[in-house]
This record gives structure tokens, C-alpha cells and sequence, in this order.
């Protein structure tokens, strides 16, 4: 099967089946009966490949159905997310999305039910198939269950015809699931092996037109109609001349390119020695290794290592989709002379995971920042207004926000840092906009470092939108006492660890002030560099403007330490627009600053006025919108004259 045809074609891969939301179990080791939580992933077989070949690199597109519904939106914008082509998932009027519940018991062992009765993605139909987005792969793999139906099996039919006739390369993975055949009850999710001559006979009308076939010693028995594994390839190779691979879990894989004799004579690649700890998922993981080593051009044994260790990334995390690897966390595990047995505790690969596998938004990022708490008690106050008027005007803001959204171009892309405890109101109206939003977890001022709540700070995440990133502002010097020093570290890195844990998104404000000690153009690297030893690995770092020797000490840092970091975005510190458009300009110049996060130099003279009874939230919202237009092309006037100075 040669990887390098059709090089030429829009898409890698489009995989043709099952798109569903995996419900994990949270509580590992235990009964499924006793979970008390469980974490929402993308999930489906089709759907974990395509967002795995995404994650390698590789063009990936979905075929499939989800409902009309919230958890049919969910696995899109997912799929989207991850960089998955979505043009032909369709929605189902009438079908629900697929769910599936999930835990891991003490002998690792993955018990999980099915919800998939009359589910969206079996209610694909041979109308949902467009020749020419076949025509436009140069592979597309499909799963085996949707052999199961009369309608999905004409779906198949089509899209494999269609495959036929534009040298589209045919990928069949077995996926074979005896309750999804109907041949064992619901409670039986987990079973990988029952017995049928029905379906045998249909796997078998399809095998002819596959280019390569994959599947485990249980579905190369179900496919070839034997119990013993090379009497059941024997029987696979007189129906079909495409490339079979035997996955063997633990043991490796074997590829079979021609004659079957023999085990030897295949292709053996050997399995990593891992600590299982899901199973599930593992399968997916292989393929999309093994697909992108084939597109890539690499041998049948090159490819299975890639499907090998992918898999291996696998079955050592929680989850499906959210545990495949990226390519830069891939070549780091091959890199390894000795790769760790549990791959998800190991520092480096669990951060290299965390900070590859989502995918950024390259356009600069322009976020109207108003999570101030103190300041708008003090202006409330000094106007003889109840506190709760400072939720009135975040409304305002939030109002703001949207409206210039709105009227945008796209070119940008928007951001709020909103607080939850006057903002909650306008965080609840920026909830459904495609917009960067952040919320302060620190209580203002604080040093040492206070959180707001003060205690068990990994609960309070857990109630915050998962999207939400976690804002900190760390007032710190590199040279403070070291009992001051100490506590404040040893509270940025708990908060840390319950942000890793949590899978969420921190961006970090560092002010470093000027009371017992300098402050020179060194101290913020060196507090940074400090930060980074102690294993503190922000996903952004929020900063005050530099010089150009400050941002390229800055930017030494950041690269050496994390080069995943996602980048720098500018305070404002409340200063005039004409002291923050030098500071824009001197930033633009280095890649390492994203954009600018930026408020009270943008609504503080519209709130001394609104909470003054000057003017009303009308006049206010035009004030803040014209300050945030003009900060917007500030910045994107410095970026276009870095461009031209190119």
C-alpha cells in the first residue's frame, strides 16, 4: 500500500463511522457502580483516529453524524478543535448523539455501556456520501460497526465505490464490538468476541475492495471465520490482496504485505514495555501512528513502530482522544534511549502532551481586561453606590465586548478577563462567543500570594467553564527574604499542579515590585527563569512593557525553559494610550508578545463617569468601545509596521 499516492489531494484521511462523547469515570480502581464523577471527552472509534492523525499532523476529515443537540455540538466543535475537517459531519434532525459510559477498575480493566440507540452517526445514509470529497483523499478508513446496519452498510458501499473510481486508498478497521452487532446484552459494553457466521459473511463482502485491513487476534478471527489466528489470515488473504495487520497488543503488531504461511511472514514489530492503564483507545492510537508513518512515505515496519508507540502513549493515560500523542510528543518518546513505563508521570512528556496537543489561535490577541475588584469597590464607594452596581457596569462591558466582536473582521482574536465574583452576570453573556476568556483566581494586592477562595483552590477550578484559563496576578522579586520567597513559590506552584491536574490553562502576571529591592531590566528574566526551575510552566505570561533588551532577554528565557509556551500579552498598568502605543510598538518587534490584555487605560474614565451619574450605560458603552477599537489597530498598526520593517 503506498503511502506516497495521491500526495497531491486536499486531505490525509477521512474516517467514515463512529463520533460519540466518552463519559470517563474520574474514580480509577474501583467498580463502575461507585463512580461519583465523570470527565467529558470526545470519543468514537472514527472520531479518536481522526483527532489522532490531527494531532500527528496529518489532514483529517469526519464522515459521520451527531445530533441536533448539546453533546452533537460538543463533539464538532472538539473535532474542530483539533483540527479535524467538519464539512461533512452532519446533523441529525431526529437521532441523538452517541454516549458512552467508561471506568477503570482495579485490574485496569475498562468496563463501559453503550448509549447508542438509534445514535446520530448510525443514521448515516449513502445521500451523506459526496463523490468528490472522497475524490479529494487520499485515504479513507472506516469502522467496522458501521457494516452492522442496512443503512450504514450502503453508506459504506457508496463511499467505497466512490473511493474506487478516484484511487482513494480503502482502510478497513475491523472495531469489532459484539453488543453493537446485537449479539450480547447492554451490560456487556466491554466484550470483544462473540461468535457469528452473519458477521463474518458481512466483513467479508467488503474485504475485496481494502486496501489494508487492521484489526486484534479477536477480529482477524471474527473477519476470517476462525478461531486460530493463521488459519483465519489464511482465510483473509484468499479474499483480499490488501495489507493485513495483526495487532497483538503488548506483543507488537505483524504486517502482512503478500503470503500467508506463517506468522513469519510478516513484518514483526514489538510492542514498548508500558504500564497498562487504559486499554481503551489503544487500537486508535495504532492506526493513527501506522496512517501517518504510510502517508509520510515510511516502510510497513517504520510505520508499525509509529502505530506501536502511539499506542503504548495510549494506554498509559486516561481517556481516548485526550491521550493521543502529538508529533512533537512522539519524536520525544522515540527520542528516549529508555522511554518511562508510565509515560503519564513522567514531567517532561506529561507537559510536552499538555502543551502540544491543543491547538492555539495565531491571530494577536486583544483582550479588554476587567476582573478588577478593589478598584471598582473604591469608585463605588467614593459615588455612594451599592456593590452591586460595579456587576451592572461589568454587564456594560461584557455588552461591549460583543458588539465589537460583532462588527469585527476576524483578523483579531477577542478576549475578556472577567471576575466570578461581580463579573458573573457578564461572564454568563460572553459564555456562548467565540472568545478568549480568563477569570483571576488570586485575591487582589495579595502578598504573599492569597487566593480567592482561600482554600482547597482545585474544588473552585472544577466549578469554572473547562475553556475558562485560570489568571493569576504574582506580585514577586527575585531577591525577596527567603521566608517570603518561599511561601510565595510554594503557593504559585500548588496552584500549579491544580491547574495540570485540572487540564486547564493558566496565564500568569508577574510584577515584580519595587519596595525592599531594585527592580532593573534583569529581575523579571531572572523571577522568570526561577519560576520555570521550580517546574511553574504558564501557558501565557502577562507582562508590562519592556525594551527591546528586556524583551529579547525575556524571549531567551521563555524559549530555553518552554518553548510551547503559547507567548507574552501586554498589561496596561492604566497608563494613557499614547505611553501603551510606544509600548506596542517596541513589543510588535519580538514574536515572542501575542497582544495586549489591557483595562483600566481602556473603561476607567467611562466608569468614573457612569458610577458619577454623568453619563448613562449608553454613553459609557461608546466610550469603552471606541478606546478598545483604537487599542485594537494600535496593535495591529505595530504588527503591520514589524511586517513592513521585514
Amino acid at each position: 500500500m503506498s503511502g506516497k499516492s495521491n500526495v497531491g489531494r486536499k486531505l490525509d484521511v477521512i474516517c467514515l463511522g463512529r463520533a460519540a462523547v466518552d463519559l470517563y469515570g474520574q474514580q480509577t480502581g474501583g467498580r463502575l457502580e461507585d463512580m461519583q464523577s465523570f470527565a467529558r471527552y470526545l470519543g468514537g472509534s472514527s472520531g479518536n483516529l481522526a483527532a489522532g492523525l490531527a494531532r500527528l499532523g496529518a489532514r483529517s476529515a469526519m464522515l459521520t453524524r451527531v445530533g441536533n443537540e448539546q453533546m452533537g455540538r460538543f463533539v464538532r466543535e472538539q473535532l474542530s478543535r483539533e483540527g479535524v475537517d467538519v464539512s461533512h459531519v452532519s446533523t441529525d434532525p431526529d437521532r441523538l448523539t452517541a454516549l458512552v459510559l467508561l471506568g477503570i477498575d482495579a485490574a485496569n480493566e475498562s468496563p463501559h455501556i453503550f448509549f447508542r440507540e438509534r445514535c446520530a452517526d448510525m443514521g448515516l445514509c449513502a445521500d451523506d456520501v459526496d463523490e468528490a470529497f472522497i475524490a479529494s483523499s487520499r485515504m479513507l478508513a472506516i469502522t467496522g460497526t458501521h457494516l452492522s446496519t442496512e443503512t450504514t452498510r450502503a453508506a459504506v458501499r457508496r463511499a467505497i465505490d466512490a473511493a474506487g473510481q478516484s484511487g482513494t486508498r480503502v482502510v478497513l478497521d475491523i472495531d469489532y464490538r459484539p453488543v453493537l452487532w446485537g449479539l450480547v446484552s447492554a451490560g456487556d459494553g466491554a466484550s470483544r468476541f462473540a461468535e457469528s457466521e452473519e458477521v463474518t459473511a458481512t466483513l467479508q463482502r467488503f474485504l475485496p475492495d481494502c486496501d489494508l485491513l487492521v484489526g486484534t487476534e479477536e477480529e482477524i478471527a471474527i473477519a476470517g471465520g476462525h478461531a486460530d489466528t493463521l488459519e483465519a489470515l489464511r482465510s483473509i488473504r484468499a479474499l483480499t490482496g490488501a495489507v493485513i495487520v495483526l495487532k497483538r497488543g503488548a506483543a507488537g503488531c505483524i504486517v502482512f504485505e503478500s503470503h500467508i504461511e506463517s506468522l513469519a511472514d510478516g513484518i514483526s514489530a514489538s510492542g514498548a514495555d508500558i504500564e497498562v492503564f487504559n486499554t481503551v483507545g489503544a487500537g486508535d492510537a495504532f492506526l493513527a501512528g501506522f496512517l501517518y508513518g504510510l502517508l509520510d512515505g515510511r516502510s510497513p515496519a517504520e510505520s508499525a513502530a509509529l502505530g506501536n508507540a502511539c499506542g503504548a502513549l495510549v494506554v498509559s493515560r486516561h481517556g481516548c482522544t485526550p491521550a493521543m500523542p502529538s508529533r512533537v510528543e512522539l519524536d520525544a518518546w522515540l527520542a528516549r534511549m529508555n522511554p518511562p513505563r508510565q509515560p503519564r508521570n513522567d514531567a517532561e512528556l506529561a507537559h510536552l502532551h499538555r502543551t502540544t496537543t491543543w491547538r492555539d489561535d495565531g491571530r494577536p490577541l486583544c483582550v479588554l481586561a476587567f476582573d478588577h475588584r478593589s478598584q471598582f469597590e473604591q469608585i463605588a464607594a467614593e459615588n455612594g453606590r451599592p456593590f452591586e452596581s460595579i456587576g451592572q457596569f461589568k454587564e456594560l462591558v461584557a455588552e461591549v465586548l460583543l458588539e465589537v466582536i460583532a462588527a469585527g473582521d476576524g483578523s483579531v482574536r477577542y478576549g475578556a478577563i472577567v471576575d466570578h465574583r461581580y463579573g458573573g452576570r457578564a461572564l454568563a453573556k460572553l459564555a456562548g462567543a467565540d472568545i478568549w476568556t480568563a477569570s483571576p483566581i488570586e485575591i487582589p494586592g495579595s502578598r504573599p500570594l492569597e487566593f480567592d477562595p482561600p482554600l482547597a483552590t482545585a474544588m473552585h477550578l472544577c466549578g469554572w467553564p473547562s475553556r475558562q484559563v485560570v489568571k493569576c496576578l504574582f506580585f514577586y522579586h527575585p531577591d525577596d527574604d527567603a521566608d517570603l520567597r518561599d511561601e510565595q513559590e510554594h503557593r504559585i506552584r500548588s496552584l500549579y499542579a491544580d491547574v495540570v491536574s485540572l487540564d486547564r490553562r493558566l496565564i500568569l502576571e508577574v510584577i515584580c515590585p519595587a519596595t525592599a529591592h531594585a527592580v532593573t531590566e534583569d529581575t523579571l528574566p531572572r523571577a522568570m527563569r526561577r519560576l520555570y526551575n521550580l517546574g511553574v510552566r504558564p501557558d501565557w505570561w502577562k507582562l508590562e512593557a519592556q525594551t527591546d533588551a528586556g524583551w529579547e532577554a525575556i524571549d531567551r528565557v521563555i524559549r530555553r525553559c518552554d518553548p510551547n509556551c503559547k507567548g507574552v500579552v501586554l498589561l496596561g498598568l492604566g497608563a494613557d494610550e499614547a505611553t501603551l502605543g510606544q509600548g506596542f510598538g517596541v513589543a510588535a518587534r519580538h514574536c515572542i508578545c501575542r497582544g495586549f490584555a489591557v483595562g483600566r487605560s481602556i473603561f476607567a474614565d467611562a466608569a468614573a463617569q457612569w458610577f458619577g451619574g454623568e453619563i448613562d450605560g449608553s454613553a459609557a458603552k461608546m466610550a469603552i468601545a471606541k478606546r478598545y477599537r483604537r487599542m485594537i489597530d494600535t496593535w495591529c498598526s505595530a504588527t503591520a509596521a514589524k511586517r513592513t520593517a521585514r
